[in-house]
């Protein structure tokens, strides 16, 4: 299955306005507890979050996972750090990267694969507030070619 699919369950459209995307990796995440019940209902927002390279290690920050409802006492912290898993020759590139100016580390989406929650993050670089405005042209411009040829066709 390639990369960013199965059952999506979150996503951050903000990254994909604020940043110009140009890598992405697969990583899985270190859950607690009963995180995994409540990112299974589809309660996460990423809408915040970023990741952060410290000692080796890639860790989401800002991940809102909603506690469990039916959880009590085994609960979580819900904007607690998270230890993502990655191979050592990505956490690698990820750090050759980042060291370059403009280059951070965002997440995109999380979604459930094969039973076990996935994080897709990239590699991106800011936009400036024009690329912003032309980026959004043209998804406009598209959407007025869609609906006409959809008019077309009627």
């Amino acid at each position: 299955m390639p990369k960013g699919e199965g059952r999506v369950l979150a996503q951050n459209k903000k990254a994909r306005h604020d940043y110009f995307i140009e890598e992405t990796f697969e990583a899985g995440i270190v859950l607690q507890g009963t995180e995994i019940k409540s990112i299974r209902r589809g309660r996460v927002n990423l809408k915040d979050s970023f990741a952060r390279i410290s000692n080796g290690e890639v860790f989401l920050n800002n991940a809102h996972i909603s506690p469990y409802e039916e959880g009590n006492r085994y609960n979580h912290d819900p904007l607690r750090e998270r230890k993502l898993l990655l191979h050592k020759q990505q956490i690698n590139k990820l750090i050759g990267l980042t060291k370059q100016q403009g280059y951070s580390v965002v997440p995109l989406k999380m979604y459930l694969k094969d039973g076990y929650a996935k994080v897709l993050i990239g590699i991106g670089k800011g936009k400036k507030k024009y690329d912003k405005r032309e980026t959004l042209k043209k998804k406009d411009a598209q959407r007025e070619v869609a609906r006409a040829l959809k008019d077309r066709q009627r």
